[in-house]
C-alpha cells in the first residue's frame, strides 16, 4: 500500500483506552491549555474500562480538588460516585523539603544539602521515587499523572538516570560523612539496620527500583505521554519541544489533544471570532502537517467552565467521538434582514392588489 493510502490516525483516544497493558500515563504540555481537564476526562474514561484507575497531579499548582469539586491529599483518596477511581495530588517540591527536616532532625542536613548541590534535582526525584514505590504497592491498572507546565515535567522524566548518579555520589560521600553512614541507611528506610554493608543493601535496592521503573517508562507498551496544546504559536512551539524531549528520552508519545479550539459553526458573525478562527485553522493546519502519524483530537472552546463529575463526563464524549459542530444558526442580524424582506414582498403584493381595486373603481366612473 503506498504511503499516502495509508488511513489517518483516529481522531480520538480509543487507542489508549484499548491499550490494556499500559501502566503509566502522562498528560502534559504548556501552562493554561486544560490539561487538568483532560487528565480528568481520560481517568473518568478509563475507570470504565480498567479495574482501578489512580489519578495523580504532580503540579504544585494543584487543580484536580477544582475539577471534581472535591478535597483531596498526597494519599490516594477515592473520587465521588465512582468505586474504582482515585486520586491524589503530590508536590515534590514540598516532599522533598520534607526530606530535608527529617535529614536535619537526624543530624545529616549537612550530607542532604551537599547532595542536593552536587546533583541538580536530586531532592525532587528522590521524593518522586518514594511516591512511585508508593504507588506500586498500591497495586493500580492504570495511573494518569497530571504533571506540572513542561519544563517542570521534563525534569521529573529524567528522575530515574538523576538517581542513578545521586546514589553514585552518595557512595563518593561516605567517606566524608563516614560517621553519619548508620543515619543515611535509617534515611532510606533500614530502621535499625547500621552500618556501610545495610546501606549499600538499601541502595541496591532502590537502584532495582529506578531501573524497573526506568524500563517501564521507556517501554510504548506501558508508558505513554498524551501532549494536551491550544492552536497557537506558543503551545505548537512547545509542543514540538516536548515531542522531541521525550524521543530523547525514549518515551512513547502518539496522541495530541488539540483544546480550546474555535470551529466556524459556532462562532457568530463577529470579526473578532472571526479572526480567531481564521487564525486558529493556520496552527491546527501545522499541527496535523508536523504530526500525521498522532492521534489528534479537537476539543471545542466552551462557554463555560468544566467543573465536576457531570461536566467532566458530558465534555469527555468529544475525546471517544470527535466533535461535531451543529449547522451554523443566522445571527439575530441576518434572522431580522429575512423577516423585513418576506414582509416587504407581502406589502408589495398587497399595495399591487389595491392598485388594482383603485384602477377597477376609477373605471366604474
Amino acid at each position: 500500500m503506498a504511503e499516502d493510502d495509508l488511513p489517518m490516525p483516529e481522531a480520538t483516544v480509543q487507542n489508549v483506552l484499548e491499550q490494556t497493558d499500559l501502566k503509566w500515563i502522562f498528560v502534559g504540555g504548556k501552562g493554561g491549555v486544560g490539561k487538568t481537564t483532560c487528565s480528568c476526562m481520560l481517568a473518568l474514561l478509563l475507570s470504565q474500562v480498567r479495574e482501578s484507575v489512580l489519578l495523580i497531579s504532580t503540579d504544585p499548582a494543584h487543580n484536580l480538588s477544582d475539577a471534581f469539586c472535591q478535597k483531596f491529599t498526597k494519599s490516594p483518596s477515592m473520587v465521588n460516585g465512582f468505586s474504582n477511581l482515585f486520586a491524589m495530588e503530590v508536590d515534590p517540591t514540598v516532599e522533598s523539603e520534607d526530606l530535608e527536616e527529617q535529614a536535619n532532625g537526624l543530624g545529616m542536613g549537612g550530607f542532604v544539602s551537599e547532595l542536593a548541590n552536587a546533583i541538580p534535582g536530586i531532592d525532587e526525584a528522590m521524593s518522586f521515587a518514594e511516591m512511585l514505590k508508593l504507588v506500586q504497592t498500591m497495586d493500580y491498572s492504570v495511573i494518569v499523572f497530571d504533571t506540572a507546565p513542561t519544563g517542570h515535567t521534563l525534569r521529573l522524566l529524567q528522575f530515574p538516570s538523576t538517581l542513578e548518579k545521586g546514589l553514585e555520589k552518595v557512595m563518593s560521600l561516605k567517606s566524608k560523612f563516614g560517621g553519619l553512614i548508620g543515619q543515611v541507611s535509617r534515611m532510606f528506610g533500614a530502621e535499625n539496620e547500621f552500618g556501610e554493608d545495610a546501606l549499600l543493601g538499601k541502595v541496591e535496592n532502590i537502584k532495582a527500583v529506578i531501573e524497573q521503573v526506568n524500563y517501564q517508562f521507556r517501554n510504548p507498551d506501558m508508558t505513554t505521554f498524551i501532549c494536551v496544546c491550544i492552536p497557537e504559536f506558543l503551545s505548537l512551539y512547545e509542543t514540538e519541544r516536548l515531542v522531541q524531549e521525550l524521543a530523547r528520552f525514549e518515551i512513547d508519545t502518539h496522541n495530541i489533544i488539540i483544546n480550546q479550539v474555535l470551529f466556524q459553526p459556532d462562532v457568530s458573525d463577529s470579526k473578532l471570532l472571526q479572526a480567531r478562527v481564521r487564525m486558529q485553522q493556520k496552527y491546527l493546519d501545522q499541527f496535523h502537517e508536523l504530526y500525521e502519524d498522532f492521534n489528534i483530537t479537537k476539543l471545542p472552546l466552551l462557554p463555560e467552565e468544566v467543573r465536576g463529575v457531570e461536566s467532566l463526563k458530558s465534555f469527555a464524549k468529544n475525546l471517544t467521538k470527535p466533535y461535531v459542530p451543529e449547522p451554523a444558526r443566522e445571527s439575530t442580524g441576518a434572522e431580522r434582514i429575512r423577516e423585513l424582506e418576506t414582509e416587504v414582498l407581502s406589502l408589495r403584493a398587497e399595495v399591487s392588489n389595491l392598485q388594482l381595486e383603485l384602477e377597477k373603481l376609477r373605471g366604474g366612473h
